[in-house]
Order: C-alpha cells, then structure tokens, then sequence
C-alpha cells in the first residue's frame, strides 16, 4: 500500500503533516507530486492551480518561490492545520528519511516545462537522497520527462503513468525502460493486468479508496495500490 500524497483525509494532501501521519499509520511507501514555481524551485504540489489546496490564486507556475512559502495549504483542511506550508522538496525528503519512509515521486511539469521539471527534481533527490537508502520509483504522465529521467538518472527505476492505457504502451515502455505502469484502478481488468505483467511489467493502481475493490485488484495480481486511506487498507489487508 502507498499512501497517495501522504495520507489525505486525515491530513492535508502533500503536506508534511500528510506524510507524517502516513507514516503514523503504517504506510512504508509514499507518493507525492512535484511542480516547479515560477523560478524554478521544486515545490510539492498537486493542482496547476493554487486555489483548491492553498489560501493562493492562480497558477502555481506563475508564482515565485518566496509567495509561494507564504501561502497556508492547512486552513482549507481544518483549523488544526493552519499555516500548513507548501513544501519544499528537500524538506519533504529530509522528513522520508527521518520517518524511514519509501517514495514514489511524481513529475508534474508545467506545459513546456517537462525536460526542466525532471531535470530540477531529480538533481535535488540525487543529492538530498542516501545512496544506502532504498530506490525510490519515478512517475509520470509526462512521457518527456520519464525519457529524462532516463537519461539524467538511469539506474533509478522509472513508471509511465495513464489515466485509461494506450494501446501502445509495450513499446512505450520498452523506449523508456520503465520497470512498471500506474493507471486509473478504474480502467483495469484482470486481463490487462495479466498482459502488462506476462510483458515484464509491473502494474501499479491509482487511487483505490474502497477496500473491496482492493481485493479484486489483489487477487488479480496488481503489485501495488495507491490510496488515500493507508491505515483503513493496512488493517483490511491485514
């Protein structure tokens, strides 16, 4: 089980709180997203948009670190949460490391910005991550930047992202040498499942938030399952 972007209904979403009480609740793996302000510092961040999970307005790609650091991403959480920030990537992995978690790091680029995004957030988890630490696994829609990940950090595993998977995604992943793909839960069956798998692909599930549609996903062999609900899926699956 990874928590999805920490563990997002008891914490706000990509939050260092969210990832602390993912790790409270017994997660080992986390994913989260990461964007790039204005001038191109590594934020940990889901929308294109500030207004949904911040007090900001507008495109987080038009706002420059500093008003960025200023922003409140708990308040719209709960009161408990207040001030919040939006996190760095350096701090968000300095805290894996603390809590001995695992990551799966999603590049979310900006359009036009896919290369420079990859680029950015990869030099700072190359330099920030232990070489004695687990791999962790890159992700991303962005077919761009998985083929940078390839080239700037090769021996880190790589995932291709869909929402409903293309018919060509065998020689996709075979260009970019992904170890794995992560899909939209639902859009999988058991016999897309399979021949992703008989192909030497993992299979990864997103975001699976009801514990019976787990099972079915399980017991058709999918290796992993992104939730927002850790804690309710470990104890099921226990």
């Amino acid at each position: 089980m990874i928590g999805h972007r920490g563990s997002p209904r008891a914490a706000p979403e990509n939050t260092l709180a969210s990832f602390r009480r993912a790790a409270r609740d017994g997660a080992t793996w986390v994913e989260f997203d990461v964007s790039l302000t204005s001038d191109g510092r590594a934020v940990i961040f889901h929308d294109d948009d500030l207004d949904r999970t911040s007090d900001g307005t507008g495109p987080l790609a038009m706002m420059p670190f500093d008003a960025v650091r200023d922003l409140d991403a708990g308040s719209w959480f709960g009161p408990a949460f207040a001030g919040e920030p939006v996190p760095t990537l350096e701090e968000a992995l300095d805290l894996f490391g603390e809590l001995g978690l695992s990551f799966n790091m999603e590049i979310k680029p900006d359009r036009g910005r896919e290369v420079e995004t990859a680029e950015v957030a990869l030099a700072i988890a190359r330099e920030s991550w232990p070489a004695s630490a687990p791999l962790p696994l890159i992700s991303s829609f962005s077919r761009i930047s998985v083929a940078t990940a390839k080239e700037v950090q090769p021996g880190w595993p790589r995932d291709l992202l869909f929402d409903r998977v293309t018919d060509d995604w065998k020689e996709a992943g075979a260009k970019l040498e992904v170890i794995s793909f992560g899909a939209n839960h639902k859009h999988l069956d058991a016999a897309q499942i399979a021949a992703m798998q008989d192909a030497g692909f993992g299979v990864m599930a997103y975001t699976v938030n009801d514990v019976e549609r787990a099972k079915d996903l399980k017991s058709w062999g999918v290796d992993a399952i992104f939730t927002d609900i850790p804690a309710d899926m470990l104890r099921a699956f226990q």
